[in-house]
Formats: C-alpha cells, sequence, structure tokens
C-alpha cells in the first residue's frame, strides 16, 4: 500500500461501523468500493453493486473482499445507519493532510441544496461547504440542522478546520456580527457580502460609496479597474475600497477587526452583429477585516463564485447530485461526502486536460488510471 493509499483509507479509520455484530462485509471494502465506484460514474447504490462486482478482481487487489460484494441493500442500509458527522470529521481530516496550510489562502464558504433527498416528510438537506480557490478543493462540509439555515452551521464549519491566516469569503447570508468575530477568533480574515439582510449596514455603505463616486467625499478610497472581452462581451469591473470605517461605530455597527469597505461595479455591454449594443451595471457591497488593498479584494470578492462554478456546478452537472434519489436515514448526507471526495481526488489529477465528466468515464474504463487517482498500488 503506498503513502497516498494510507492517507486516503486511514483518514477513515475511525469510522465506527453501525452494525453491533461481526459482518460479512467490513466497512473498509463497502467504503473502498463506494468511492472508486463512485469515481467511475456510480451515481446510485445500484451502480455502485453493478461496477465493484464488474471490478472485483481488481478491489481484491487492495482489500480482500473474502464474500464478495455486498447488495445494494447492505450499501444502503449501512450509509443510511453509517454517523454522517464522523463521516464529515473524518473527510474534514483527511483533507488537512492534503493541504497542510492555508495561511494567505482564499476559501469560500457556501451552501448548496441537495434538492433530491426529500422524501415528503423531510425537507431536502442543506449543505455548507468551504472550499479552496487555490486547490479547487473541498475542504469540508457541514449539513445544516432541521428548520436552521446557514447561519448556524458556518461557525460549526469554522470551528472544524484550520483556517489560520486564510482569507474567507461568505454571501450576504453570512455577513453577521457573531460569523465575523469567529472568522477573526480562528487567525483568518474575512470578506462578507453586504445586502438587505443588514439595512443599516446596507444603506450606510451604499451612501458612502455613491458620495465617493460623485466627487463629494473628502475622505480616501482607492481603485481597481479589469476589462475582459469575449464572444462579442465586454465586462468592465471595477473595485473601490476605503479604510474609513471609524464613522460606522457611531451607527453602532461594530463589525470585528474590520478594515474596509468594498464596492464592485460591474458593467457588461453585449455587442451585437450589426454593431449596436447593450449595457447593464450592477454593483455590489462588502466588507472586510482585510487592509484596503483594491487589486487584491476585488480578485477575493470575484475568486468566491469559484465555488458556485468549479464545486457545485460541477456536482449538479458531472454527478447528478440534485438527481440522487438516495434519501434514507444518513445515506444522503454520507452520499455527499463519498462524491466529494471522488471530486476532490478527480480535481487533484493534472496528467490529463479533460474535464470531470470525462475523467470519471476514463477511471472507469481504465482500472490503472482508477488507481493512479487514488494512489493504489498495482
Amino acid at each position: 500500500m503506498t503513502i497516498a493509499t494510507k492517507s486516503l483509507l486511514e483518514a477513515f479509520e475511525e469510522l465506527r461501523d453501525p452494525r453491533a455484530r461481526s459482518c460479512s462485509y467490513q466497512l473498509d471494502e463497502l467504503l473502498l468500493a463506494a468511492i472508486c465506484a463512485i469515481i467511475s460514474g456510480a451515481e446510485s447504490w445500484t451502480s455502485v453493486v453493478e461496477w465493484s462486482e464488474m471490478k472485483l478482481d481488481w478491489l481484491r487487489q487492495h482489500r480482500p473482499f473474502a464474500n464478495g460484494i455486498a447488495s445494494h441493500d447492505t450499501f444502503g442500509r449501512v450509509f443510511s445507519l453509517l454517523d454522517a458527522r464522523q463521516f464529515e470529521a473524518c473527510f474534514m481530516r483527511w483533507m488537512s493532510a492534503l493541504c497542510p496550510s492555508l495561511d494567505g489562502r482564499h476559501i469560500a464558504i457556501d451552501g448548496k441544496c441537495v434538492r433530491g433527498s426529500h422524501d415528503g416528510a423531510n425537507s431536502a438537506i442543506h449543505l455548507v461547504s468551504a472550499w479552496s480557490s487555490a486547490s479547487g478543493l473541498t475542504l469540508g462540509q457541514i449539513r445544516t440542522a432541521d428548520k436552521s439555515n446557514e447561519i448556524t452551521a458556518i461557525p460549526q464549519l469554522l470551528d472544524a478546520l484550520d483556517v489560520k491566516g486564510a482569507i474567507i469569503t461568505i454571501d450576504a447570508m453570512g455577513c453577521q456580527h457573531d460569523i465575523a468575530a469567529k472568522i477573526v477568533e480562528r487567525g483568518a480574515d474575512y470578506v462578507l457580502g453586504v445586502k438587505d439582510n443588514q439595512p443599516g449596514l446596507a444603506e450606510a455603505v451604499k451612501l458612502w460609496f455613491d458620495a465617493a463616486d460623485a466627487g463629494k467625499m473628502d475622505r480616501p478610497f482607492w481603485d481597481d479597474i479589469q476589462i475582459e472581452k469575449d464572444h462579442g462581451r465586454i465586462e468592465t469591473r471595477r473595485c473601490l475600497v476605503t479604510n474609513d470605517v471609524a464613522w460606522l461605530q457611531e451607527q453602532r455597527q461594530h463589525w470585528s477587526a474590520l478594515k474596509s469597505l468594498i464596492m464592485i461595479e460591474s458593467t457588461r455591454e453585449i455587442i451585437g452583429r450589426n454593431g449596436t449594443g447593450t449595457a447593464s451595471v450592477e454593483r455590489r457591497y462588502y466588507i472586510s477585516s482585510v487592509p484596503a488593498k483594491a487589486a487584491l479584494l476585488g480578485n477575493t470578492v470575484r475568486a468566491h463564485w469559484g465555488i458556485e462554478n468549479s464545486m457545485h456546478w460541477v456536482l449538479d452537472v458531472a454527478f447528478r447530485e440534485d438527481d440522487c434519489r438516495i434519501r434514507v436515514g444518513e445515506a444522503a448526507q454520507n452520499f455527499a461526502i463519498l462524491r466529494r471526495i471522488a471530486l476532490n481526488l478527480l480535481k487533484r489529477d493534472k496528467s490529463t486536460k479533460l474535464g470531470i465528466a470525462n475523467k470519471r468515464l476514463k477511471a472507469g474504463w481504465n482500472v490503472d488510471y482508477l488507481g493512479k487517482l487514488l494512489g493504489l498500488a498495482t
């Protein structure tokens, strides 16, 4: 067994088997088969079993599988009973070994609903994930409590990760005093979106930048402009920042370690074939504990959307997460963790320029490639 194999499988050694008695199918065998099958395209317990039975000789090179492959009912039952919080903790432990330091890195935190997991009596589960823009990897996830939202889950996720030195971005849902304080307490910086869920703050920040943009503000601000042209579309992104934040305290807006205010103005121009075009302008506002550096903060805000494009979208399109009807017990949450393990392993592979969907096909066709992804000795 290679070092890479140990780092993956040993990270889950503390995972307790929910079955009280000795069983014919060991938990590490079920876990290995499920991860390999999901990497290779499986999207249900039935397809996990089908793939595993076809690749049983190869799987036996890495684990005994003395009794062959379990039935889809066994997979479903075990993963429905498996403690999802413990599974999440093991996943984050594995990722902390792959990304030992996040100092100076950007982390985006955002939530995603697994739409197919509702069953009439229970609503669909909602997961809050932390994603590294530098590596493109999911660092961890926490399920929101029933009848709750991301606001309560985000502090739990922050406590579970070593985010010291990182810059953390969260959309307006996470613009809460307690969340800002928690990020600072954990040794990180924040960039938080500001909208009408904080109406006093939103109005105050908007009025400040309106005055600055109109030349009516004699206090310092800096800007950075980036222009992109692509297929008849021109997008101009202007980032204005200021370190003028002391006045907010007079309005009882006490935000932990606040150092800067940010406005992002996005202008999109669409040029038609006849040379005429249409333009739209959107302004978004943020607060941050990072000093007022326009280029850095503008790039950080833009990097936040990578969690939507490189994680959530990929899970929906390449893994068809929203179509999955696995929902008994803890199974929906645990299958979501398995998908994120698979996605991280596929993202880490730089040996091919194939997209995630085609990498999954390649892994299903070629066990040597699959073994390389997992670091399995052949």
